[in-house]
């Protein structure tokens, strides 16, 4: 990631300082960015991301311009920020996200949602809801943000702004995003995404306590969790996907008396990380299998959990709100691309 060097982040500085919400009078023309071509991909922006994304990680204000970044790398700026940098009353921004969903499309509406998926990119709403000191912020994502400035300073006709024309021209491509890191003290090189992060806890607490001549089933299903991971699945605290496949599997245990074929099952002390609430009753004592019984957890999990119970399991989750609508579509594709795998019903 390429940070603004600091003659440029001190020239952003001063320009965003001459020209923000000043409509008249002649302003100093700054070098201007590469306008860097749109980058294929989609991106959804909704508030069904789950609570650890809508944390806000860093957060400042430059110039009067609110801005931060979100637990999970998304910067942004708040609606005054965003308001100021396109030269516009701040109602003008809460008009665009109140009137986003209406099925009459305003042309302003229209145009902004052309210019978003010219890049490839919808979203549900064009901000977030975060919490700040408990009150509610609308959060105006990079991306969308860009969008809208451009808006006003190429597409807005008569209502053209030139502090719009001058900031985009600044911002275009990815500086607004290298700016809002720098101006935030965030480095992108250093920070490992929360999902992984947990995930890895986990590993480093389970992988040598279940007793020899055992399996568990969170270590059998890692290749799974991985692919939901990175997929974008919110693994963590209130996404353990072993939960669930160990609920189903321990219930094929009982209905077929694999006990009797086997061997018996026992149960060993399974630890949660500390930044787990489910440590609080450490250690959790789960269910452990003969490694006799490998194969046919194997032969049940890629012909009955993945084909009949994954999709149920995802779709849990959407309706909790820790999952985009779309995510469980695309896990499936990604998970039903694997040639081991029946098809997913």
């Amino acid at each position: 990631m390429n940070i603004l060097s600091r003659e440029k982040q001190i020239e952003v500085v001063a320009t965003l300082s001459e020209g923000v919400g000043t409509p008249k009078g002649n302003q100093r023309m700054s070098n201007e960015f590469s306008r860097l071509p749109p980058k294929p991909g989609q991106m959804q922006i909704n508030q069904k991301q789950g609570s650890l994304a809508l944390e806000i990680d860093k957060q400042t204000e430059i110039q009067g311009i609110g801005m931060g970044v979100l637990k999970d790398g998304t910067p942004f700026l708040n609606q005054r920020g965003l308001a100021r940098l396109c030269g516009i009353e701040n109602a003008h921004i809460g008009t665009i996200s109140s009137q986003w969903s209406e099925t009459e499309q305003k042309p302003r509406i229209r145009a902004i949602k052309d210019l978003l998926a010219s890049r490839g990119l919808t979203v549900d709403s064009p901000h977030l809801v975060l919490t700040v000191e408990g009150k509610p912020m609308y959060a105006y994502p990079d991306k969308v943000s860009l969008a809208i400035l451009e808006y006003y300073a190429f597409e807005a006709g008569s209502n053209f702004k030139e502090e719009a024309r001058k900031n985009f021209r600044i911002l275009a491509g990815s500086a607004l995003q290298d700016f809002i890191y720098t101006q935030t003290g965030y480095d992108p090189a250093q920070q490992i995404p929360a999902a992984w992060q947990l995930f890895h806890d986990r590993v480093s607490l389970v992988y040598d306590s279940v007793p020899a001549g055992h399996f568990s089933i969170f270590k059998e299903i890692a290749d799974l969790i991985v692919t939901l991971i990175r997929g974008g699945a919110p693994v963590g605290p209130s996404f353990i996907p072993d939960g669930s496949v160990g609920i189903q599997w321990g219930k094929h245990w009982t209905d077929s008396d694999l006990d009797g074929r086997f061997g018996v099952r026992i149960k060993y002390e399974h630890e949660y990380p500390p930044n787990f609430p489910q440590s609080a009753s450490n250690p959790q004592h789960v269910w452990c299998y003969p490694d006799a019984s490998l194969p046919e957890f194997r032969r049940w999990a890629r012909e009955h959990y993945i084909p009949n119970c994954l999709r149920g399991y995802l779709g849990g989750k959407e309706k909790q709100g820790l999952l985009p609508p779309s995510f469980t579509q695309l896990a499936i594709a990604a998970i039903q691309s694997r040639k081991d795998i029946p098809q997913i019903k």
